[in-house]
């Protein structure tokens, strides 16, 4: 959802004149613009970080400005200008739409624009973008989150949850498919609660089986769900819709009753598994993945071993751990039993070691499959150095393919056979079995024209930090908030 937004942002600046700065180029941009998380304290530590190291920056740059947004501006407002009195403009969760107006009132007045709207102006997804993928793109579903998470502080600075028009979600993924989109991800800080806002319990399992009906639209995807929501209704659409991705990421926070209990969570272990059961009854090939807090205040080992048996028993192919963070303005954080920090951390790491287990067992499963990967830009780091190429599976595990003889696009699909497998990716290590060329792909490349073009055209510069392609993730969007 955070990288959602700051595609809308860097869309809302290029809408303005702005163009963006080339990576090469820190320090050297006219606008840098942090878009921030509050879920976790170290979210806190990085910004304070990034924008002292930006001050001397700006001191020798007359001109240059600095906009903070996005949760930490929605929680912290004053106090951001006050630590880092050098920021020109900090604007919250629910008026990103602003950003233009106040950096240019920031300019004529010379001080700092403070502006935080305590309800939604806008969806993002009406906002302009500026995708960081032409062949991948988020859709906002819903905003907002009416769940009570002990250990949460996003609906207190996302607020409760609005959902959009069904009509207005389809329109703008049909927009997407006719640029060339090929896969869509539905977002949502409760995804599958969608509905809730318009009085249809069903809504979100007739959008998915309406997404199956878009010509030329050829991966769904959606994070994050809840299990209080996820009914029977949204696996059946899953299953029945071959567009919708065989894929699951469903936060499950603890295996312990008692901890699931303490932090609000609407569910309990049995439920829990009883919807994994399911999903694998309906959907044998499916991957799922989930978050998992360790040491939430009043944890006992007793609970950490129920967290360690759900983990056995479910058989995730990926998940994203996190160690528990207090967060001032959070039931949790006045909660008595805070785990000391080194118990804390001798369980992340027993937890760490036995996912890692379970994820490399689960991939060897698919040695000797073939699948049809949806080729991917900038996900292989050692690409280069390996001549390989890197894609997606269906289940949205990460593939490196090699090189085929024939040019082969972001965008495009290729069928490999899977040949090893690590805990964290997949190897097709002989011949590419067959190119698709898709649309996606033609888009990718015309991107890359267009790019070629304004950038040699640039004159003024933006800076957002890298929020990296927007392939599906089977977490929480950037940075795996582990909120939901």
């Amino acid at each position: 959802m955070n990288v959602h937004d700051s595609e809308r942002l860097a869309g809302l600046l290029e809408d303005a004149g702005y163009v963006r700065a080339p990576e090469s180029a820190d320090g050297d941009a006219d606008i840098v613009v942090f878009n921030t998380c509050a879920v976790r304290e170290n979210a806190d530590n990085r910004l304070y970080g990034n924008l002292g190291r930006l001050a001397p920056v700006k001191a020798k740059r007359p001109g240059m400005q600095i906009a903070v947004g996005g949760c930490l501006a929605q929680k912290d407002r004053d106090t951001i200008v006050q630590r880092a009195p050098w920021v020109d403009v900090v604007f919250g969760t629910h008026n990103i739409g602003k950003l233009p107006v106040l950096l240019e009132r920031a300019r004529v007045q010379q001080e700092a624009q403070v502006e935080i709207a305590e309800s939604l102006e806008a969806f993002p997804s009406t906002l302009p973008t500026r995708r960081e993928s032409a062949y991948a793109a988020w859709v906002s579903i819903s905003v907002g989150c009416n769940n009570t998470c002990t250990f949460c502080i996003v609906p207190a600075l996302r607020g409760k949850e609005k959902d959009r028009r069904p009509g207005d979600i389809l329109a703008e993924v049909e927009a997407l498919v006719s640029e060339g989109v090929s896969e869509i991800t539905l977002l949502g800080q409760n995804v599958n609660a969608y509905g809730s806002d318009i009085g249809d319990r069903e809504a979100f399992s007739k959008l998915l089986r309406a997404c199956g009906d878009i010509e030329g639209l050829e991966r769904v995807r959606f994070t994050s769900p809840h299990p209080r929501d996820f009914t029977d209704d949204v696996i059946a659409a899953m299953a029945e819709t071959p567009n919708v991705m065989p894929q699951l990421h469903m936060p499950m926070q603890s295996g312990s009753d008692q901890v699931l209990k303490a932090m609000r969570r609407s569910y309990r272990q049995e439920r829990y598994l009883g919807i994994i059961r399911k999903v694998r009854e309906a959907i044998p090939h499916a991957a799922i993945t989930t978050d998992i807090i360790v040491g939430f205040p009043g944890e006992t080992e007793e609970d950490f071993e129920q967290t360690l048996h759900a983990v056995r028993e479910a058989r995730f192919a990926q998940a994203f751990t996190f160690q528990y963070s207090k967060r001032p303005g959070t039931p949790a954080a006045e909660m008595p039993g805070q785990v000391p920090k080194e118990v804390v951390q001798q369980r992340y790491e027993r937890l760490v070691a036995l996912q890692e287990e379970i994820s490399w067992t689960e991939n060897k499963k698919q040695v000797g499959r073939t699948l049809e990967l949806m080729v991917s830009k900038g996900e292989g780091r050692k690409d280069d150095a390996t001549r390989r190429l890197t894609g997606r599976a269906p289940d949205n595990r990460l593939v490196h393919f090699t090189r085929p003889d024939t040019e082969v696009r972001p965008g495009d699909v290729v069928t490999v056979e899977i040949t090893y497998a690590a805990p964290h990716h997949l190897l097709a290590e002989g011949p590419v079995l067959d190119v698709r060329r898709t649309r996606a792909g033609d888009a990718w490349e015309k991107r890359q024209t267009e790019d070629k073009a304004a950038a040699q055209a640039a004159s003024v510069m933006l800076g957002l930090p890298k929020v990296g392609a927007p392939e599906p993730l089977p977490a929480a969007p950037a940075g795996g908030c582990g909120c939901d």
